[in-house]
């Protein structure tokens, strides 16, 4: 039994990896009852009435918020915790889990999961960098990645995809995508100076991969307080499917078409562009990105 009981928050999409990984929520909820702590699992028929959901229950009053999903429910946990002293756990079942990756948390192992959850809880959660997006009148955080561009109307379409599972879906789509796609001419403020750029696609990571293991800032740091801004200039579509599979290793950088720079704050404009932030859509550019600092507690 734990030395003190910790009131937890469970958060469960029972659609992660469209339902395939339904069983994963009720078995972290016994788990954790049976290691001594009060739990309280939270499950609604969509994402905007769990979101209210778990709001309420942290206005009650609770230790930890454990998610269990993929990187949507990631999303979920990142902007009621960012900012806040309530403390994130994350239980990878979806189809990306690249947030959960990149902090060295089990995926789609439900074995090593429990194990996971349960050594953190003794030992501090770790600090990490969240990033703020201003789109309009909204404010939102994420812990990943934005994308805005190709690999944006990637994520609309694998979005809408049941098949096939994991990161095939992303290149499925990319490949549809890939035939009608122009490049976009983007106007930018990279930490105060503005530019222009004809190009692909534009990402800014904390986080190393999208897309469920696509390494596209491999030495990006998720507490170093930077931001990584990922650039691909225009490329015929067979030089863009020559690179692209590189993007797995993260040796895509080499490539003279790709830009990888380190930043504080970007603001995106481009016409008919929709930005998304850790896999969930936020709407139609511009953006304004900043990083802040240890602004997320995490187990991991």
């Amino acid at each position: 039994m734990p030395e003190f009981a910790l009131r937890i928050a469970v958060a469960i999409n029972p659609q992660a990896s469209f339902g395939r990984r339904a069983h994963v929520g009720p078995r972290i909820v016994d788990e954790l009852r049976a290691a001594g702590h009060d739990v309280y699992p939270l499950e609604e028929q969509n994402i905007e009435l769990l979101r209210l959901s778990v709001e309420k229950r942290v206005s009650d009053g609770i230790d930890v918020l454990v998610v269990v999903g993929g990187d949507g429910m990631v999303s979920l946990g990142a902007n009621i915790a960012a900012g806040t002293d309530l403390p994130l756990a994350i239980v990878a079942c979806g189809t990306g889990n690249d947030l959960a990756r990149g902090l060295g948390i089990p995926t789609n192992d439900i074995e090593e999961s429990v194990l996971h959850l349960l050594e953190g809880f003794e030992r501090p959660p770790r600090v990490i960098d969240a990033v703020q997006v201003r789109h309009g009148e909204v404010t939102t955080w994420f812990a990943g990645a934005l994308s805005a561009g190709f690999d944006a109307v990637v994520n609309e379409r694998a979005n809408r995809m049941t098949r096939p599972s994991g990161k095939s879906r992303y290149i499925f789509a990319m490949l549809r995508e890939l035939i009608t796609f122009r490049p976009i001419n983007y106007r930018l403020n990279v930490d105060g100076i503005d530019r222009t750029q004809r190009a692909m696609l534009i990402s800014v990571a904390n986080n190393v991969s999208i897309g469920g293991g696509m390494k596209i800032a491999p030495g990006a740091q998720i507490d170093d307080g930077m931001l990584d801004l990922f650039i691909v200039k225009p490329l015929s579509r067979l030089a863009f499917l020559r690179v692209f599979p590189h993007v797995f290793s993260g040796t895509h950088t080499q490539h003279p078409a790709v830009e990888l720079t380190r930043c504080r704050s970007v603001r995106i404009e481009a016409d008919g562009v929709v930005a998304y932030a850790d896999g969930e859509r936020l709407g139609a550019l511009p953006v304004q990105v900043d990083i802040v600092p240890r602004a997320l507690r995490i187990y991991a």
